[in-house]
């Protein structure tokens, strides 16, 4: 059963985080695990560890509300540092109440304007691995190292995308790295809006060569405020928002690209 005390309802990133894991201490070996995402894509703890990466552990479940407000920072983080392409991978574990759809209901609604982490539900393995660490409180985001010792078992408040890198041992210094999945590459999709400063009414979408299959808007807290099926080069959109930043995110059949608005 999903179950989140009044106490974490009423948290906020500044807050500090009663998270924690309870069945290991920092310095045990983890046990080696093996789960498939939404995506059908399969992860396994050694194979990442073997190969000399650090790996974040994201515990979470679609309706608690801190791991809706941290979920974009940590696909941030992810998509900083090369979509576990690089020396670093990111994985958000589900306590094991949630579906794939489910799941990805989730990271489609506040998984913010980034190339997300791979996900994994109840449906992929979740739920052991999760029992397996003795999760008591979510989200709970911890560091494993290259040789399956736990490095930090609660890292939190989640203030940015810093909070993630200062969990890294000393004298590590993970290479900055462009992600290949597209998100990042604006010339993957070459479009442009107008006007970018607005009262959120009338902003034209226009792409230069392709063709918008699906636009959507997130704030800049990841949630999506916005979101539309399109079949056209030239599309108008309306949002009725509040004033602030948005992220305007353009998807064809092959690719996807964001840039920001202003809503005064």
């Amino acid at each position: 059963m999903k179950k989140i005390t009044s106490l974490l309802l009423l948290m906020t990133i500044s807050i500090a985080s009663f998270a924690q894991i309870n069945n290991y201490n920092v310095g045990d070996t983890v046990d080696d695990f093996t789960v498939t995402d939404v995506f059908g894509v399969v992860h396994n703890l050694n194979t990442y560890a073997e190969a000399g990466q650090y790996i974040y552990l994201d515990f979470f479940f679609d309706t608690c509300g801190p791991c809706q407000v941290t979920q974009p920072i940590f696909n941030e983080f992810f998509d900083k540092y090369g979509c576990n392409e690089g020396d670093l991978v990111m994985i958000s574990i589900n306590n094991g109440s949630d579906t794939d759809q489910e799941v990805i209901d989730f990271e489609e609604q506040y998984g913010g304007p980034f190339n997300h982490a791979p996900a994994v539900s109840a449906d992929g393995g979740a739920g052991a691995v999760d029992s397996n660490f003795g999760v008591a409180a979510y989200p709970t985001y911890c560091l494993v190292g290259p040789d399956r010792t736990l490095l930090v078992n609660d890292i939190w408040p989640i203030a940015g995308v810093q909070t993630y890198e200062s969990a890294l041992p000393a004298g590590v210094d993970p290479e900055v790295m462009v992600c290949s999945l597209g998100v990042l590459d604006n010339d993957n999709v070459e479009f442009s809006i107008f006007p970018t400063i607005s009262n959120g009414q009338n902003i034209t979408v226009e792409l230069v060569t392709q063709i918008a299959k699906n636009i959507t808007v997130f704030d800049v807290t990841g949630k999506l405020v916005y979101s539309n099926n399109e079949s056209s080069n030239q599309v108008t959109i309306n949002l009725s928002v509040n004033s602030g930043v948005y992220f305007v995110q353009v998807n064809t059949d092959t690719s996807s690209s964001t840039k920001k608005i202003i809503i005064k």
